[in-house]
């Protein structure tokens, strides 16, 4: 990799969600940048699957917190319309389908909310609804302004007072479960408003109260589908910073991160072919436990992230249908009867829930492009126990496979403690199974391809360390300065970017890391940061002055002297009114 004296280089690895936009924000600070990626596509799990005219998301299928998607657009000069992505609304959010034959939608619609909701708990409960979607929005503003836009690299930086003010009000120490069982009295309506905390990897009995933030952006800002496939964001992005000069190398997997002769300094990545390639800077955005424990020298810190809570895996299916299936809408969720014990079969025993809760993807049902007309396109994905054997299993061969080629995944899934080609069966039979008896439709003869990922092939295919999905764990002690650090602490010029690192797992959060990771490298190496006078949210237009109609006055306050003459006011007609009783 050649540069000029004055121009900074830096050498991303992964070409994931992490990867691509923090190779686009540096470039746009003027660094001359180069991704390097194992596989031949980019976007990591948030690729695409194709067969015979049917397309599926291998992973995300919800695009959640639109404002961050529009801000890493707005901050490179361009946005999402000018680089052709559009972006569909789904309503409802979710068709939730329950064993006793009933339903519920969720959306973003009061007046249907405040139905629905009456339904099971009456008109208090939509009050109480109002309540709780006040809680998540607190939540959820919170977290924007002093978590996923600031870094935590020591224990000191949470004991900033403005953290410490809003620490509590964000109910860390109470599950996403326990709050909403404060402001939902029916066991159906505290399952509709907590099985979110999937999106985390995480037990609703074990998630901090904190990410009732998910259920807020989705019933507050909804839930979009980008025409063409989640994969459009990434491919927008990688267009962007092909024309600000990010070089892309696929099929290019790295043997290790090169080091100075003291190993304090990243100069850059050693190719499986040998090859060396030099940088000023390293940015990780391969998952953060494989590479210090693949990539790097063995360490005590390598080998303890390899110890932490990490997240669920997940089997999924992929089914290509020849006909559609009305009663399905864009995203629907199964939830188990036993709701608590199938959470504890899969964070706890580490297994498939034997009746599991499960969630169905209907892309062709928002976007007509995913399927030949008249037909359907499904994911099914099942949260599932991440691999409790690190080292079993041969990583060759265990990509995605199709019904065709499952010997040699059976092969691979025998040499675990855990029985994946029983749990692989339980899940189809169950999910279908499941469908039939509560939509009336059964798809098995409907379906006329299917492929398949395992935590197996989501290990193989992404180096994710156990399989998890979605990185390590979100509990408590998992979380701001105690998640892995963006930038090494020991290494000068590596850098983490992605899920397993702060802020945390998800696209929207990946992508306010990048934010976060760009910056501190440009920092670092004294280059400006183009993006950081603007973005502020809450503003109006820049430039435009603010009017009378649009000054800011606070509501008259009641002060503690008003308290104190109502008070006595009380007591003096209270003393009068039983005199005259007298």
């Amino acid at each position: 990799m050649t540069k000029n004296d004055s121009q900074k280089t830096a050498i991303i690895i992964g070409a994931g969600v992490g990867g691509v936009a923090t190779a686009a924000r540096l470039a746009k600070a003027g660094f001359r940048v180069t991704v390097v990626e194992k596989n031949d596509f980019s976007g990591g799990r948030c690729s695409l699957l194709h067969h015979d005219g049917y397309r599926f998301d291998q992973g995300p299928s919800l695009l959640l917190i639109p404002r961050f998607f529009h801000e890493i657009f707005r901050e490179l000069g361009t946005s999402l319309e000018a680089e052709g992505v559009k972006l569909h609304k789904c309503d409802p959010n979710y068709n939730i389908w329950f064993g006793d034959g009933s339903n519920f939608k969720l959306s973003t619609d009061l007046v249907s909310m405040k139905s629905e909701i009456a339904k099971w708990e009456g008109i208090d409960g939509y009050e109480r609804y109002l309540r709780f979607l006040q809680e998540c929005h607190r939540h959820h503003e919170i977290s924007v302004k002093h978590v996923l836009r600031k870094n935590f690299p020591s224990l000191l930086n949470m004991l900033d007072l403005e953290f410490l003010r809003n620490l509590f009000q964000l109910h860390p120490f109470e599950s996403i479960y326990s709050r909403a069982s404060k402001y939902f009295w029916t066991e159906r309506l505290r399952r509709v408003f907590t099985f979110g905390s999937m999106y985390l990897g995480m037990s609703p009995f074990d998630a901090p109260g904190t990410y009732s933030l998910l259920q807020y952006t989705e019933l507050a800002e909804g839930i979009w589908y980008p025409e063409g496939g989640f994969h459009k964001v990434v491919e927008a992005l990688v267009n962007v910073g092909k024309r600000l000069g990010v070089n892309y190398h696929f099929s290019t997997p790295i043997s290790s991160i090169a080091l100075s002769p003291d190993s304090r300094t990243a100069t850059g990545v050693v190719l499986a072919s040998g090859r060396t390639l030099t940088a000023d800077v390293v940015i990780c955005n391969a998952d953060l436990v494989y590479a210090y424990n693949n990539l790097l020298p063995p360490s005590s810190t390598g080998r303890s992230y390899a110890k932490r809570d990490a997240s669920c895996s997940s089997i999924s299916f992929y089914w290509a249908l020849n006909q559609q299936v009305p009663s399905l809408t864009a995203h629907n969720i199964f939830l188990a009867s036993a709701y608590r014990e199938s959470f504890d079969s899969i964070f706890k025993k580490h297994l498939i829930p034997t009746e599991p809760s499960f969630y169905v993807n209907v892309p062709s049902r928002i976007d007509p492009t995913a399927a030949p007309p008249s037909t359907d396109a499904l994911v099914v994905l099942v949260p599932v126990g991440h691999l409790l054997d690190n080292d079993s299993g041969s990583h060759a061969g265990a990509g995605t496979t199709s019904t065709t080629s499952t010997s040699s995944t059976t092969t691979q899934q025998d040499k675990t403690p855990q029985d994946w080609p029983s749990m692989l069966a339980l899940a189809r039979r169950t999910i279908l199974s499941t469908i039939a008896a509560r939509t009336g439709t059964d798809l098995a003869p409907l379906i006329v391809h299917e492929s398949v990922n395992t935590p197996l092939s989501w290990r193989s295919r992404f180096n994710l360390d156990r399989g998890a999905i979605l990185g390590l764990s979100h509990s408590f002690f998992n979380v701001l300065a105690f998640r892995p650090a963006t930038r090494h602490k020991r290494i000068k010029g590596l850098y983490f970017v992605g899920a397993s690192t702060h802020p945390g797992t998800g696209v929207p959060v990946v992508l306010a890391g990048s934010r976060i990771v760009a910056g501190e490298v440009c920092r670092d190496l004294g280059v400006g940061v183009p993006w950081e006078d603007g973005g502020k949210e809450g503003a109006g237009e820049k430039g435009r002055e603010v009017g009378e109609l649009d000054r800011v006055r606070r509501g008259p306050m009641v002060s503690w002297v008003h308290v104190f003459l109502m008070v006595v006011v009380a007591m003096v007609v209270s003393g009068v009114l039983f005199g005259l009783r007298g």
